[in-house]
Parts: structure tokens; C-alpha cells; sequence
């Protein structure tokens, strides 16, 4: 038997998805479910903490396959799929969509911030291959934000975006600014990490690479204080501009990256 949280729940989903607008009243989810209005406020609080389970339910479908997925070899690939997948969830559920993304949702649902840790737990995987530009955290934010803003640019106004190519190309320029892709190449999976060897598309992607590979060492020869501190230095070096380096001029942070390149030897 559905329980009656459940009921309200399966309700308000499929008439969110049959408005014209993505929006319900609690009065006309109430009737469309047969329950009092005591009920659905003792279940879901206020219109808001209904509407936000409205969303983790038509989310947990699509998270269900993310969490099921495997690592592939290669996390560049696993995160374009992952942008793809995610613009394909919109398209096919414009409202439910929109309301994730409402100014009137104040609390992010939980299934939006299980997307994010998802796509930084990816980019923390290029981290460790050399293939990151900037921190992972940074990375995600800049990742998430584009795909968002492109996939409701094409569910709020479809005629304005006809061509089916957009998304993929936002995806393109955005994962070019963050990731080491083969059109746009960066340092080797094991760069150099002697000083000589360091060029100026080097040092963002070398110092998260070194960051990731730091967070998983069982083993670190740094004390918690010292590999805070190491972990600041690093994603301040990870996401500062890139600056032209010779054997004059230096970046900010030359002597952070010169004491990680003693960590790293030891």
C-alpha cells in the first residue's frame, strides 16, 4: 500500500510535469491526492519542502545511474557524458528542471548537491592524471554553472536555440579552459617536476595534480598542519593566472611550487 507521504509525493510530481509553467498549488496537489492540507504539511513542512521533494524524486532516477556507473578509463569522457546526460535530463523534464533551478527553491535539494559532488569526484580522477587546469572544486563550479545555464537555455527558450550543436560547443570552450583535452593539449600524465621542466600552461594542472595526488596518499609525510597548508598553497597555485615563465620571471608562488617539488622527492 502507498503511504500517504508517498502518495502526496507521486502526485505533485505528474502535476508539476503537466503545468504550463512547472508551478502547483498545495490546494490543488491536496485534492488531486485526497488528503487534508494538515497532512501534507506534517509530511513535507511548507510548499517549498514539498516542491524541493518533488525534485529528488524525479532526480533520483537520473542520479541512480550516475551512482551505478563505473569510472571509466579516461575522465575527460565520463565528464562530457556526464554533461550530455545531464542537458538530456532537462530536455526531457523542462519543468522539473526549471524548478530545481528556481530563485524559490532557497535550499538546494539534496539531489543537486549529490550532482556536484559527482562532477568533482570526476575531476578529481583528471586531477590525478595531469589533465585538470585549475583546482577540482574551482573546476566544478565553472563546469556546473555553464551546463546548467546552457541546459536552461534550452528548456526556457527553445526557439531561441534551435541549433542542436550548442550545447556540445559550450561544452567544448568550457572543458578546454579546465581540462587538458587532446584539441587543446597541456603537460605529459606524469609532467616534469623539476623546475626546468615547467612551462606556463604547466603549473595550474601540475600543481592539482599534485594536490589530488596528495589526498589520496595513505601515507603523507606532512603533518595535518602542514598538508592544510600544502593543500591552500596548491589550489592558490592551481588557480592563479597563468603567467609567462622564464628564467627571469617567475609566477606567483615560485617557491610553493619549488618546496612541492621537494615533498614530492621525498
Amino acid at each position: 500500500m502507498t503511504s500517504g507521504r508517498a502518495r502526496i509525493l507521486e502526485v505533485a510530481a505528474d502535476l508539476v510535469a503537466r503545468s504550463p509553467n512547472g508551478d502547483v498549488s498545495t490546494r490543488a496537489v491536496c485534492e488531486a491526492a485526497q488528503v487534508g492540507a494538515p497532512a501534507l504539511y506534517r509530511h513535507f513542512g511548507d510548499k517549498e519542502g514539498l516542491l524541493s521533494a518533488v525534485v529528488d524524486h524525479g532526480f533520483d532516477a537520473y542520479l541512480a545511474t550516475k551512482r551505478r556507473r563505473s569510472p571509466g578509463a579516461d575522465p575527460v569522457d565520463d565528464l562530457r557524458n556526464g554533461w550530455d546526460s545531464h542537458v538530456d535530463f532537462a530536455l526531457k523534464n523542462p519543468n522539473l528542471y526549471r524548478l530545481m533551478h528556481s530563485p524559490a527553491m532557497r535550499t538546494p535539494p539534496a539531489a543537486a548537491l549529490e550532482s556536484h559532488r559527482i562532477l568533482t569526484r570526476d575531476l578529481e580522477r583528471a586531477a590525478a592524471q595531469g589533465r585538470l587546469r585549475l583546482a577540482p572544486e574551482l573546476a566544478a563550479q565553472i563546469i556546473m554553472s555553464a551546463n546548467t545555464g546552457v541546459a536552461l537555455m534550452l528548456v526556457a527558450r527553445p526557439s531561441a536555440f534551435p541549433d542542436t550543436s550548442t550545447s556540445r560547443r559550450v561544452r567544448d570552450a568550457v572543458h578546454a579552459v579546465a581540462l587538458v583535452t587532446p584539441d587543446v593539449p597541456g603537460p605529459a600524465t606524469a609532467p616534469d617536476l623539476s623546475w626546468s621542466g615547467v612551462e606556463e600552461t604547466h603549473m595550474p594542472s601540475t600543481a592539482a595534480r599534485l594536490r589530488a595526488l596528495l589526498s589520496r596518499s595513505p601515507d603523507s609525510v606532512l603533518s595535518p598542519a602542514e598538508a592544510e597548508l600544502m593543500s591552500e598553497w596548491l589550489d592558490r597555485l592551481s588557480n592563479a593566472p597563468s603567467r609567462t615563465i622564464g628564467s627571469q620571471t617567475f609566477p606567483p608562488g615560485v617557491e610553493t611550487f619549488r618546496w612541492a617539488q621537494r615533498v614530492s622527492e621525498v
